[in-house]
């Protein structure tokens, strides 16, 4: 049987904590092999058109510089069988076309960064440019909308005791992680290895052998160590193919990191939307239907969809609705992933209609949402597996001290400031995925996990060796897990709140076939204290092995396997994902508390406080969940105060491309938070009894205080971010 818990629910820290800390940690760009040089992209310098010629003289008389490759002289890539897959839509150095303003056009590889870089700015390219397509508010969409409907919205809008028309519209934001992207790359004959920054190790070699025509098994992509990501590089851009093509052609490993400034045009971007939402109710604050017409941007040589409706069609009980998702092809670069995809940017204007409703109604905004708490999940028919939504309204409600709110707007005030209150609730699906972890159980008692997953920041590593220590009944210390290797067993991208759920059941199931293993072992042998027990009846707990009603019975892993002649136990753990249809609706939810303070003379915005309270299920790691859900409501800041892109629509060049001028929150504005989890499990979901955590913990926090800035200011702003302009 199982070993009592020790691990799992722990307050511990990072495993891996003393080498990110002391330097120890290597991420991409800290490889080194022998004989490396380095690579700097030249960036399209227009938005649209296509290249009539590229000046390299100049760069290639620097000393130093092995290499200018361009369409002109790039090798040719073979055909992509079936297509691009993902991660490989924009192909390197292919034709002479300009999609967006920043794609590359050209490499230089130098023997050092520095010339590399100077010689760069000394490719000289012209143009036969276009004027770019970059303002979605005057585009045309493309063709056919996505559309989902139930029952008749238009009909019962208008026959609604109280209607409201909103518009919303949110801004592109950017990831910006403290690591930039980054590559090494080094060829030997026709095998290739990489050091790279990716959130899916084993993804990149799909990407990389689909590019190259090479087969996959002759690759071989290691990324232990990302320094955040939010979603960025769930994917392998065109840099990545950049810098193996360099490598192959100056038969040289080759580094390229790109700069900050080359982040807001190489890996993707939260999206910005238009949303019109129409609600209707009655006058109880029942919700009779919903109407939803969303605009999103994509570039135009690529779709990009995420599920921005979803919060729409099933977070609240509502017969009638209908929606519509049109995607607005521009000549910028294709969005992407980023923290709370879809969700994040769908909450923003349903959690703000709600409170417009309840302010409408004269009705708190927890009683309205409470009324319209669904039974089911009536987007999909399915029963919830779990939903504690109204067990995070009442814990938020009095962690936050929600009863002391005022609800007339403009009604509070701390001199100059206006103080106000706001709550949303968020909601994210749960994702799964295959996974496999092999275990290995050594002669000295200490075991060896490994995955093909990744660590962006939450803590994998962590968490994972928590699962395994209370598996096997060993401790932390004991047990060592090891990830980023695309060689290892195989794992999902690390994204969309599934590693947990998926690689930490694998971890589960390998780590529980060993331990049996190793206790079947011991009661068939006539030597160990245990030969004879009932194999239900022996647990193990500190690496001992011993019968539950007889402590004193038992011996070591260690005397174990010595004495039977076993330098290990090692065995392939797995777990299938979901099979067959799902047979129940699930998701993790949150509700967020925020209170704001407005200057009322300058406008500006400040968050005071905020609580944040989850149902994510079975929390694995008390730790890493807090770091999780701060770190998620310091950038709900950011999505609702400060982050926007800037585009230049004459050459569609993003101005504020740096972090002068693009606001990320600092110290100074983060304010007192509290995170609360609810405690339960969910094994509908999965075997351990996890819900995704580290997408939920963002969605819901910027209307929660655009919320509290009307209840502060008694106005309503429909963009974000919220500027000071707006309020003044």
């Amino acid at each position: 049987m199982s070993q009592p818990q020790a691990a799992v629910g722990a307050e511990v820290r990072r495993v891996d904590a003393r080498l990110r800390v002391t330097g120890r940690a290597k991420y991409a760009a800290d490889n080194s092999p022998d004989g490396f040089v380095h690579a700097v992209v030249v960036d399209s310098r227009v938005g649209k058109g296509r290249i009539t010629g590229i000046d390299t003289r100049a760069a290639v008389a620097q000393a130093g510089v092995l290499k200018v490759i361009s369409h002109l002289n790039a090798p040719k890539l073979p055909p992509l069988a079936g297509g691009y897959p993902p991660g490989a839509p924009l192909r390197a150095f292919q034709d002479d076309r300009v999609r967006f303003f920043g794609q590359p056009v050209a490499v230089v590889v130098a023997a050092t960064l520095e010339t590399a870089q100077h010689a760069a700015s000394l490719v000289g390219v012209s143009y036969d440019a276009e004027p770019p397509s970059t303002d979605m508010s005057i585009a045309n969409p493309a063709g056919d909308s996505q559309t989902y409907a139930r029952g008749d919205a238009e009909g019962a809008l208008g026959s609604s005791a109280v209607r409201l028309e909103m518009t919303y519209q949110t801004a592109r934001n950017h990831h910006n992680p403290i690591e930039p992207a980054g590559i090494v790359a080094r060829w030997d004959g026709d095998r290739l290895t990489v050091w790279e920054k990716t959130q899916w190790v084993q993804g990149a070699v799909s990407t990389l052998a689909g590019e190259f025509g090479i087969p996959p098994d002759h690759i071989r992509v290691f990324s232990p160590f990302v320094g955040g990501s939010f979603g960025s590089l769930g994917r392998t851009w065109v840099h990545s193919v950049i810098a193996a093509m360099a490598a192959r052609e100056v038969k040289r490993p080759v580094k390229l990191v790109l700069t900050r400034r080359q982040l807001y045009f190489g890996v993707g971007y939260r999206p910005a939307y238009e949303y019109g939402l129409r609600l209707g109710s009655d006058r109880r604050g029942r919700l009779t239907a919903s109407a939803h017409e969303v605009r999103a941007e994509t570039s135009r040589y690529e779709t990009y969809t995420e599920a921005v409706l979803n919060p729409g069609r099933m977070l609240y009980s509502t017969p009638n609705v209908h929606q519509t998702y049109s995607l607005v092809p521009l000549d910028v670069s294709t969005p992407w992933f980023m923290r709370g995809p879809g969700y994040s940017s769908g909450a923003y204007p349903v959690e703000s209609a709600i409170d417009e409703l309840a302010h409408e109604l004269g009705m708190d905004p927890i009683e309205l949402r409470l009324r319209n708490e669904p039974a089911g999940d009536e987007s999909s028919g399915l029963p919830f597996s779990t939903r504690r939504l109204r067990e995070c309204y009442r814990a938020g409600a009095r962690a936050f001290g929600w009863d002391r709110r005022s609800p007339e707007p403009r009604s509070t005030r701390d001199g100059d400031w206006l103080i106000g209150m706001g709550m949303a609730a968020g909601v994210y699906d749960t994702l799964r995925s295959p996974a496999q972890a092999s275990v290995r159980l050594d002669a000295d008692g200490t075991a060896l996990v490994q995955s093909a997953t990744s660590d962006m920041g939450p803590g994998t590593a962590t968490s994972m060796t928590q699962v395994a220590a209370d598996a096997l009944g060993l401790t932390m210390r004991q047990v060592t897990f090891r990830l980023g290797d695309s060689s290892m067993p195989t794992a999902p991208i690390h994204a969309g709140s599934l590693t947990m759920a998926s690689v930490g059941s694998a971890v589960q199931d390998g780590c529980d076939t060993l331990r049996k293993q190793a206790i079947t072992l011991a009661v068939a042998d006539k030597d160990s204290p245990l030969y004879g027990a009932a194999a239900a009846d022996v647990v193990v707990r500190g690496g001992r092995l011993y019968v539950k009603h007889e402590p004193a019975r038992g011996e070591t892993y260690q005397r174990l396997l010595a004495r039977n002649g076993r330098t290990h136990l090692e065995v392939l753990g797995s777990y299938a994902g979901p099979s067959g249809p799902e047979r129940f609706s699930l998701y993790a939810y949150a509700a967020t508390f925020a209170e704001v303070a407005v200057d009322a003379r300058l406008g500006l915005v400040r968050v005071r406080r905020m609580v944040g309270v989850y149902d994510a299920a079975r929390i694995i790691s008390p730790t890493l969940a807090d770091s999780q859900a701060i770190g998620a409501m310091t950038g709900g800041i950011g999505q609702a105060l400060l982050e926007h892109t800037i585009t230049d629509h004459r050459d569609g060049r993003i101005v504020n491309a740096n972090f002068a001028d693009y606001l990320v929150p600092t110290h100074a504005d983060i304010p007192e938070m509290q995170a609360i989890f609810i405690q339960g499990e969910d094994y509908e979901a999965d075997p351990i009894g996890v819900k995704g955590l580290g997408e939920i913990v963002i969605v819901g926090v910027a209307p929660a205080i655009a919320n509290a800035v009307f209840n502060a200011t008694g106005r309503r702003i429909r963009e974000l971010p919220i500027k000071p302009e707006v309020l003044l």
